[in-house]
């Protein structure tokens, strides 16, 4: 087998492997009842699928003498973005109360770091109608 040959069977295995993440991230988050679990689909499934695409893409580019390294770019962008707007999407979804069930009680009158409100901020949720 030629090194052409075999690459070329390394691009069809990372194109399905792609595939395949990139549909369970398409079903998790079809089919996950509510936001937070919901959430885990894209940003987990879906980032390991686009890596191994841009990987198909780098490993191609190569083999036709093109060789680009612009997809290592958008996988380091991809793979840092994707849990950091993760993270913020679940701190607003515990602010919001959306969660199921609701975080824990914290002994010692503790809250959560993302739910430490000042006070005057703690009044004006109270009475807001949206409360």
């Amino acid at each position: 087998m030629s090194p052409d040959i075999i690459a070329t069977y390394f691009i069809i295995v990372l194109l399905v492997i792609g595939s395949f993440f990139v549909l369970v991230a398409g079903i998790g988050l079809l089919k996950l009842n509510d936001p937070m679990t919901r959430l885990h689909a894209p940003t987990k499934a879906a980032t390991l699928g686009i890596g191994a695409y841009l990987l198909a893409a780098m490993v191609n580019s190569f083999l036709t003498g093109t060789g680009s390294l612009h997809e290592l770019l958008i996988m380091a962008f991809i793979f840092v973005t994707a849990p950091v707007s993760a993270n913020f999407m679940a701190k607003a979804n515990i602010h919001r109360r959306d969660c199921l069930p609701h975080p824990p009680e914290l002994p010692d009158g503790d809250t959560w770091a993302t739910l430490n409100v000042p006070e005057e901020d703690r009044e004006i949720e109270e009475t807001s109608p949206n409360a």
